[in-house]
């Protein structure tokens, strides 16, 4: 990059609110030119009559947030105010780390439900595995505990202790286990690994947070020194981040000197121009960005650099559309704000931003529509050309260079995942299991989830209270059977072992991976 980063920018991601970044602002700035208590007048006014006034006792805080809420919502979707009891997850989520013991879990039939250690935490340490229950805390009942109580009873400052009472189903007896609290990674990469042919490389990347271009550094030598030629980098409902980070991921893969990204604000500090340094100078092979509708923001920088520089091949379906950046504010109170202060643009000039002119609703609805339409058909789209002239469009997120056809499952299958039905058979499949498969290829390569599986599925079913749909389970057969196959998986050995199988019996990643011969042919044309 040949500039400082001046502020540290949040591309803000959908449906929940994550992110970090905080800027100082002085009174010239907060203030400028215009009167803005004389403006405030009116709302002061009309808020004193109320608290007096109105029929029944109002709570100030609420009418205060509520108004904040609706100034931010006459800007842009992703203008937001983070109240003070969100902004510790918020926070989080982007530094990429937490202290507490180290457990992915659910509250299955109210009982506290360990779905897997976090690989090297203290959980794994002492030896929690998939399935575990978690009968007592500190010598008091667990059960029917919220999820809420799970994170202020285990999470903790690093060095404390707690005393946990575990069931397992291969043992008679519970037993007790003293975990001692540690600094817990949240991983931006889900899964990592080799495809079958022996040359192409798969990296599934998440979320960008601090950590992110740190474990993609640890991915790709990994890759490289088991003989990677290729590389699919799967960026599907990756919902955003921090723009450095988004930065940092594309500059691993394009050579020094290009512009990858720039924003342009009202501001001049919100103006920046980022270019690569490729500094670990990783070989110019072949590769396929997967992106879907879910893809927004700090997903969509890369694919567009990506794109508009012809170093890869784009597939999947059209991303989100989101080319605002947000700078987070924190607030005297603890509360914080997440203001947009600039646009980005892709390397050829694109901004990406869909219309938000028509309401949060549409914005939302028509971004994960299955409808694609054809951008040389639609008059918003402005044309773009790539390094060696191929066209792309902007106005309405990144279109990729080769549409693949999402998986779609029943509202029936969909119902099994809420209600945790999954899970329950993967762990009632891996009891038996234990000990029959020594590594995971073994298994992924030999294990098929049986006949049994519709009848325990029907009896689940019946258990929560819901009603079994034929037609839906004919249809979904071949997923449920992944899905399951995968949670035996999970429970023989841990979530990474989960997503790897999940992605490797994924019809999108298969199509994918037959793109490459093409994406080594951009690579040839942009004169890489």
């Amino acid at each position: 990059m040949n500039k400082k980063i001046s502020w540290i920018l949040v591309l803000a991601t959908l449906g929940i609110i994550i992110g970090i970044g905080f800027t100082k602002f002085g009174n010239n700035e907060l203030y400028p030119q215009d009167n803005i208590r004389a403006e405030l007048d009116r709302f002061i006014e009309v808020f004193a009559y109320v608290k007096r006034f109105y029929v029944e006792p109002v709570d100030s805080d609420k009418l205060i947030t509520g108004a904040i809420e609706g100034l931010l919502g006459k800007l842009d979707p992703h203008s937001v105010y983070i109240p003070k009891k969100s902004l510790e997850k918020v926070t989080e989520q982007f530094e990429g780390s937490f202290e507490g013991i180290g457990i992915e879990f659910i509250v299955l039939n109210k009982v506290l439900t360990v779905v897997s250690p976090i690989p090297g935490g203290p959980s794994e340490a002492v030896g929690l595995m998939p399935g575990d229950q978690i009968i007592r805390i500190d010598d008091q009942s667990a059960y029917g505990i919220t999820e809420e109580e799970v994170f202020k009873k285990l999470r903790g400052p690093k060095g404390s202790k707690v005393k946990l009472s575990i069931g397992r189903s291969s043992m008679q007896e519970p037993f007790d286990a003293v975990i001692t609290r540690d600094k817990i990674p949240i991983n931006s990469i889900y899964s990592s690994f080799m495809l079958d042919d022996g040359k192409t490389g798969y990296i599934w990347l998440a979320r960008f947070a601090r950590t992110t271009s740190d474990e993609l550094d640890r991915a790709m030598q990994d890759l490289l020194r088991q003989g990677m030629k290729q590389l699919v980098f799967d960026l599907r409902s990756n919902s955003g981040g921090l723009l450095e980070q988004a930065v940092e991921v594309a500059d691993r893969f394009i050579p020094e000197g290009q512009k990858l990204v720039y924003t342009r604000g009202r501001i001049k500090a919100a103006d920046d121009d980022f270019y690569s340094t490729n500094g670990n100078d990783l070989p110019m092979f072949p590769m396929v960005v997967m992106i879907s509708h879910g893809s927004a923001s700090a997903s969509e920088i890369v694919a567009g650099a990506i794109q508009d520089l012809d170093r890869g091949m784009v597939v999947g379906q059209t991303s989100f559309g989101k080319g605002l950046v947000q700078n987070q504010i924190g607030l005297k109170d603890g509360s914080g704000l997440r203001l947009t202060v600039a646009r980005y643009y892709t390397p050829s000039g694109r901004l990406i931003q869909r219309p938000y002119d028509d309401g949060l609703a549409d914005y939302y609805s028509e971004a994960y529509s299955d409808e694609e339409p054809k951008p040389a058909q639609d008059s918003s789209r402005q044309i773009y050309q790539t390094r060696s002239g191929r066209t792309v469009y902007g106005g309405g997120g990144i279109t990729p260079d080769s549409m693949l056809k999402a998986e779609r499952v029943s509202r029936f299958t969909n119902e099994l995942f809420a209600k945790r039905i999954f899970f329950e058979l993967g762990a009632k499949y891996a009891a038996a299991l234990r000990g029959k498969y020594q590594d995971y290829q073994t298994f992924r390569k030999q294990y098929t989830v049986g006949d049994e599986l519709t009848g325990d599925l029907q009896e689940l079913v019946k258990k929560n209270k819901m009603e079994f749909s034929e037609e839906a389970y004919k249809r979904d057969q071949v997923f449920i059977s992944g899905i399951v196959k995968a949670e035996v998986a999970r429970n023989l050995w841990d979530s990474s072992h989960y997503y790897m199988m999940l992605r490797q019996e994924d019809p999108e990643l298969k199509e994918a991976l037959s793109l490459l011969p093409k994406a080594a042919e951009i690579l040839k044309q942009g004169g890489w």
